[in-house]
């Protein structure tokens, strides 16, 4: 009895380095580790993007100081959150493991060259440094994307509709907001900043409610895109149905708001184009009362 524990023991050993070793985990030959990653820059290596879709619709940014623009739309700022978002995305998995690596996983998942959702071209000082496709998506907020010079397939932390391919999908919303205003001059009313107090040019003390509601639109405004080439030639004939002119620490500026075919519309002196306004925002600049603005009547 004392000689056969030893034997047991030993053929328990023997069956816990088989199950060991049928059971351990393994690195799978299309999983494995992928050393550079999907875009094995930094991202202040980009310079320029383009954006490219299944449609042959294309957006274009380049990185100007430290602010990107938008060549196709007079050079308009983009939105610098959307383009930190998608920089930040496909610049940050180095040393993560692909999902897959074989041809028909691309056509899958739609990363191949040929059949894609997305098709980013990252450059730098005019030299391509990659082109990225982006394809299905494997769950929420997550999207399939593939470097054109590797097999591997990696999910990354971005949707497709993040990375439209239309520029002004780009625009940067908050352009026209006048964030320290000094003086307002409106047809009916007349407002200006003096010794930390705002005054009437009526000699009237502006109702407090109203003007903070001015205050607070201005600094608020936003913009809904730019209004299409048709509306374009349109709108520089049509009378605007209110101007503002303001000084602000940031500079002077006029802005008009517009009406088209019940769709409402903005522009700025500072930008050669009109843009699109929601009914909102127009209705909070255009329905505030001169009466009150200016201190002619107080509320009861």
């Amino acid at each position: 009895m004392n000689r056969a524990v030893p034997v047991l023991l030993l053929v328990l050993l023997i069956q816990c380095g088989i199950v060991a070793i049928v059971f351990w985990p393994q690195q799978s030959p299309g999983t494995g580790a992928t050393g550079p990653g999907l875009a094995p820059f930094s991202v202040d290596a980009i310079d320029e993007l383009r954006i490219g879709d299944e449609f042959d619709n294309e957006a274009i940014l380049v990185k100007s100081g430290q602010q990107w623009l938008l060549p196709d739309l007079e050079n308009l700022p983009a939105d610098p959150a959307k383009v930190d978002t998608l920089l930040q995305s496909i610049t940050g998995q180095a040393g993560s493991w692909p999902i897959a690596r074989t041809p028909a996983a691309r056509q899958r998942f739609q990363v191949a060259d040929y059949y894609y959702q997305r098709r980013l071209t990252l450059r730098s000082a005019g030299e391509k440094l990659a082109t990225l496709y982006l394809g299905t998506s494997p769950g929420y907020r997550k999207v399939h994307a593939r470097n054109e010079q590797q097999d591997a397939i990696f999910s990354i932390p971005l949707n497709t509709f993040e990375t439209p391919a239309v520029s002004a999908d780009w625009l940067e919303p908050r352009l026209l907001q006048v964030r320290a205003p000094l003086r307002i001059d409106a047809d009916l009313y007349n407002l200006h900043f003096e010794n930390g107090v705002w005054l009437s040019g009526t000699g009237g003390t502006p109702d407090e409610q109203e003007l903070e509601t001015l205050i607070t639109a201005l600094k608020a405004l936003q913009v809904d895109g730019v209004a299409d080439e048709d509306a374009q030639r349109e709108l520089s004939a049509v009378e605007a149905d209110l101007v503002l002119k303001i000084q602000s620490l940031a500079g002077d500026v006029t802005l008009e708001l517009l009406t088209l075919n019940d769709n409402h519309f903005i522009h700025s002196s500072e930008y050669p184009l009109f843009f699109k306004l929601s009914a909102y925002d127009f209705d909070r600049l255009m329905g505030i009362d001169f009466r009150l603005v200016s201190g002619e009547d107080s509320r009861q």
